[in-house]
């Protein structure tokens, strides 16, 4: 059976040599996530800080921070899961092969939430102030709650049957949030709650939420699983949490007729409400994308209650330039939902929103061509019907840059292998074809290489058929390059990185310096023989390794502005180039700032983990 609360989750990963205890004084301001960082690099253990400096909880991190130890917090549920996974994707197997199923039914028992009328949840409460005031990055507006899990229900159908539970960022101080009774909500396009709130809004009436912290490890994959609209997260949480959810209903208060729900076995539980119209400047908070998500007027939570159980421990992760903790639960997601796609997206056998370039800005996909089989030149036909399907598809619906490859023209290849992927789809992209641009469109609250918050552009590249081209692995010679041009260096076969000029603050003529060299470059250059070339401020930087250059590309481009191609041309609104793809992917103005950490806290945790230290051995 799974985990009760996170105590017990702890007291696991220490009997098996998963877990670290450091006894040591480590302050919450910068040093801990340093620290969590570096360990989380090293392939690490979690990590049980039991004497947090000004604070009296506890805190434990990087639960989550390798595929392997994910699986292991969920060794118990996970084979019933992963049947009732494919059985989602092929219910025949169930009559098929029933033998296969016969425990099955058990996960759907686990699925339904037990409630109770009181918990250790509700033992105690505390201050605003007495919750640890953790701050990872050096220009982040206060402290933050990076593990939470959201609550909110429908106020248009009140119950859990259409609650919402999602990992929106909660900001503890800073700003212009009363110090003892407000925290900031960060909830990205494409959220659950958004539909909660947006009843609200319409009813004129307080959203009450819940923000849990803590409790049994599934809650927070539960939160960020991207499940239908009207399937509840708690189900999934019991399900994969191995056991029925036991949840506390608090009665409604004075102003606010919502009523919420609390785990009983919760270490943490913030209750309050959001006023439907109200909001406060949130942030910066340094993301998942590897940049500061900047400041945003957000709605925020005015506070009736701080609950927490007794000897509770607050849990916590630090995001920031991908590979982080929470890329194993991209990864573990993957795995989990693999089964379910055929049936979701039919014809698309695979998709993979690659971590290192920060997930959303770039999506890879293996779909069919199955249209016209009987012709002698195979084209992209049905994959531009999938990428229709897949832009309309929850979470997904946010990439940036979607490319497509025909499953039929190479049966060994998987998303996941991106160097194989990128050679496959270069091999035989028709830049006077293939492109589709989806223009002046929502994009990730977080990718700031659009025209503005939440907004910029889409590409697609859907390739189908025989390579067209061999693709190079060195520069070979490239002369003619205009000035301020140079430094050119492959990253990948068929992909170039060439350095530019930089641009200046005010973004004054830098794109015309893009149009320029193209417009420089007529077709018979040699540097068309690459049919993507990365236009750069570091090439040497973009070219060192494939992480490098896959946050490089897809974080700093906005497609419908930053690609040029040499020959380009609009015919009946299509937009196509005779030769090489020009991906301006140099620093902008308006791009938010790359996150760096602070050189006096590095210096403290690397003597903390020298030898004799009390990190020695961690990284």
């Amino acid at each position: 059976m799974g985990y009760l609360n996170l105590s017990s989750c702890i007291a696991d990963l220490e009997r098996h040599g998963l877990l670290r205890r450091v006894d040591h004084p480590i302050d919450p301001h910068l040093e801990m996530a340093e620290i969590q960082r570096r360990v989380y690099r090293a392939g690490g253990p979690a990590l049980f800080f039991t004497r947090p400096l000004n604070c009296r909880f506890p805190m434990v991190s990087n639960l989550y921070g390798t595929l392997e130890r994910t699986r292991f917090l969920f060794r118990d549920a996970l084979p019933r899961l992963e049947k009732l996974m494919r059985l989602q994707g092929d219910p025949g197997l169930a009559a098929r092969t029933p033998w296969k199923f016969w425990n099955v039914p058990r996960s759907l028992w686990h699925a339904w939430p037990a409630f109770r009328s009181r918990g250790p949840i509700l033992q105690h409460q505390c201050a605003l102030g007495d919750l640890p005031a953790l701050h990872c990055w050096p220009n982040d507006g206060g402290s933050f709650v990076t593990l939470p899990a959201v609550y909110s229900e429908s106020p248009s159908l009140p119950g859990w049957m259409r609650s919402n539970l999602g990992m929106y960022r909660v900001q503890l101080s800073g700003n212009a949030y009363h110090p003892a009774t407000e925290v900031g909500l960060h909830y990205q396009i494409h959220r659950g709650i958004g539909v909660h709130h947006a009843q609200a809004v319409a009813r004129g009436e307080k959203l009450r939420v819940a923000v849990w912290v803590g409790g049994p490890p599934a809650l927070a994959v539960a939160a960020v699983m991207p499940l239908p609209e009207k399937i509840p997260e708690v189900l999934f949480a019991g399900v994969l949490g191995g056991r029925r959810l036991s949840l506390i209903r608090l009665a409604a208060e004075p102003g606010c007729p919502g009523r919420v729900a609390i785990p009983a076995e919760a270490d943490f539980c913030l209750v309050g409400t959001i006023d439907p119209s109200a909001t406060r400047p949130e942030g910066p908070f340094g993301d998942h994308l590897g940049y500061y998500s900047l400041t945003h007027p957000f709605p925020f939570i005015t506070l009736e209650k701080v609950y927490h159980r007794p000897g509770a421990i607050w849990p916590f992760t630090v995001v920031g330039r991908p590979p982080q903790e929470d890329s194993s639960f991209g990864a573990f997601i993957h795995e989990l939902t693999a089964p379910v796609l055929p049936a979701v997206l039919p014809g698309v056998r695979g998709v993979h929103a690659v971590d290192a370039a920060g997930v959303h800005p770039l999506l890879l996909a293996i779909g069919s061509e199955r249209y016209v089989p009987y012709a002698q030149a195979r084209k992209p036909q049905e994959l531009l019907t999938q990428a229709c399907a897949i832009l309309g598809q929850g979470q997904l619906s946010l990439a940036k840059f979607l490319f497509l490859v025909a499953g039929e023209d190479d049966p060994d290849l998987h998303a996941d292998n991106i160097p194989a992927f990128f050679s496959h789809l270069l091999a035989r992209l028709d830049p006077r074809n293939d492109l589709h641009f989806i223009t002046r469109t929502t994009m990730d609250t977080l990718d700031y290489s659009g025209d503005g918050f939440n907004s910029g552009s889409k590409l697609i590249i859907a390739v189908a058929g025989e390579p067209r081209r061999h693709l190079p692995a060195s520069v070979g010679e490239l002369a003619g390059l205009p000035e301020g041009w140079g430094d050119a260096r492959v990253c990948l076969p068929g992909v170039l990185a060439l350095r530019g000029p930089a641009w200046d603050k005010a973004g004054s003529g830098a794109p015309a310096d893009a149009r320029r060299l193209c417009d420089a470059l007529n077709p018979g250059h040699p540097i068309n023989r690459f049919p993507l070339v990365l236009l750069v401020d570091n090439s040497g930087f973009a070219s060192a390794s494939l992480e490098n250059w896959l946050w490089a590309a897809f974080t700093r481009a906005n497609p419908a502005t930053d690609l040029h191609g040499v020959g380009e041309f609009t015919q009946d609104k299509h937009w196509g180039c005779a030769g090489s793809l020009m991906l301006d992917a140099r620093i902008k103005p308006h791009h938010a700032p790359a996150l760096v950490e602070d050189p006096a806290v590095t210096r403290r945790v690397e003597e903390l983990a020298a030898r004799g230290g009390p990190l020695h051995g961690l990284f």
